[in-house]
């Protein structure tokens, strides 16, 4: 597997869903710029978060500068139109904001427990009281 490290922003909020069997699911694309000499270009890379890291980072808002960490994946796909087509996309192992472009405060969350089947249960609380913190 490859892994890489992304600093950008985000384009929009993080899309958060949940499976059939509630894990946490959240989406988002970052925007990287990239400067070389006089040239410029914006690489855009969609990043996928599961469990906890999905539902703590579903709080910063659009346009927030973070660094993702994690594994680049191949996806392969068919268009309505049957064209067979490939994506790369991000699993995120890490993402949360740049602390050179705002203030952040962590706090800790509870510890997970694994329940009987073996998956694992996100905690009621979140351990977040002011609305106005950022989740790392």
């Amino acid at each position: 597997m490859s892994y890489t490290t992304i600093i950008g922003n985000t384009t929009s909020d993080i899309d958060i869903r949940f499976t059939k069997s509630g894990k946490a699911v959240g989406s988002v694309t970052v925007a990287e710029n990239i400067k070389r000499g006089d040239d410029e270009r914006t690489f855009f890379h969609r990043v996928t978060l599961w469990g906890s890291l999905a539902e703590n980072a579903s709080k910063l808002p659009k346009g927030t500068r973070v660094i993702v960490t994690g594994r680049l994946e191949q996806r392969d796909y068919e268009t309505r139109e049957g064209e067979k087509r490939q994506s790369w996309e991000v699993t995120a192992d890490g993402f949360g904001p740049d602390a050179r472009f705002a203030q952040v405060e962590a706090s800790r969350t509870e510890r997970r427990q694994e329940t009987q089947a073996g998956a694992w249960s996100v905690p009621a609380e979140t351990g977040f009281n002011d609305a106005d913190s950022t989740p790392f």
